[in-house]
């Protein structure tokens, strides 16, 4: 039994509608992980300053640092 063209409009419509749908998602899903990846690289900037500036001892890197107050 053939469609009739109001099926195969009807089909064409929900096609391109999901296909609009899937490219919003995308770039909302790509600006999320952007501003992520900003948030966690800013904040880690701003710890290994704070520890370099008040936690470390002499000759200590910020590594050894974190790590000494890891298993303390």
């Amino acid at each position: 039994m053939a469609k009739s063209k109001i099926v195969k409009a009807n089909e064409k419509i929900a096609e391109t509608v999901v296909d609009g749908y899937k490219k919003i998602e995308k770039g909302v899903i790509d600006g999320y992980k952007k501003i992520e990846q900003g948030v966690v690289s800013g904040y880690a900037k701003i710890e290994d300053k704070f520890v370099d500036t008040y936690l470390t001892r002499d000759g200590e890197t910020v590594e050894e640092a974190k790590e000494r107050l890891k298993n303390t």
